[in-house]
């Protein structure tokens, strides 16, 4: 059993019957709600077994990891259709047609043609889909449950795709000396170190970086650096 390799037909099967009568109360218990922390926690991990591939080689565990976000998507499908909401099937379609249309480049008549423009066929795209919405649905949209940083380069990205004046980068790098500059002399306080975030994930995105990752990769070389220091007690 344990070298068994299963198809995505036994796997759904599997998720049916532990919501069935007869399965396991837990996962019967379950709701949309419920599973919030767990598909958080299951994102994460999927980007620590990134991180360890990266780092080591070893695939086993991004492999596990990706297998238990995959759950959490079938978990919620299985709880909609029970709701009489939606289906697997149902979402399948959907993430289908959208990478058909946003592809035409590889799956339009004129692939060759195309080709080159990827980038702003892509974007062209996406902004016909959303034709006729406004820049607040637009941001109202944006989910609050994402990360402070990774947010806040999300609405910096709507907003600098609204057409609108967007800031040089000379003025950026100014805003930030200013809000350094009323912190040199005063205690921190939330409204400029906030401002100061907000705009440091601004220079980020502009450049391509996303801020989260940043802010983790260098946070664990912090870690790293400290356990690689000698204790005083061993000199």
């Amino acid at each position: 059993m344990a070298d068994r390799q299963y198809t995505f037909d036994e796997l759904c099967s599997i998720v049916e019957r532990l919501r069935s009568p007869g399965g396991c109360p837990w996962d019967r218990a379950q709701t949309h709600e419920s599973l919030k922390p767990c598909l958080l926690e299951e994102t994460y991990e999927v980007l620590e077994g990134i991180d360890r591939l990266e780092k080591t080689g070893s695939h086993d565990n991004l492999c596990e990891e990706l297998g238990d976000l995959l759950l959490q998507v079938l978990m919620h499908s299985r709880i909609a259709q029970e709701d009489g909401r939606f289906t697997l099937e149902d979402v399948i379609s959907g993430i289908s047609r959208k990478m058909i249309r946003r592809h035409p480049h590889v799956f339009g008549e004129e692939r060759q043609a195309l080709a080159q423009e990827v980038p702003g066929s892509w974007e062209a795209i996406k902004k016909q889909e959303k034709q006729g919405r406004s820049l607040k649905q637009e941001l109202e949209d944006i989910p609050l449950q994402l990360p402070a940083l990774a947010r806040a380069q999300k609405i910096q990205k709507k907003l600098a795709g609204a057409g609108g004046r967007e800031i040089s980068r000379r003025e950026l790098l100014e805003k930030m000396k200013a809000c350094l500059e009323s912190l040199q002399d005063a205690p921190a306080r939330e409204e400029p170190g906030g401002e100061l975030l907000w705009l440091a994930a601004d220079l980020l995105r502009r450049d391509g970086v996303y801020a989260e990752l940043a802010l983790e990769a260098v946070s664990q070389e912090k870690i790293s650096a400290q356990r690689a220091q000698k204790p005083e007690d061993e000199e």
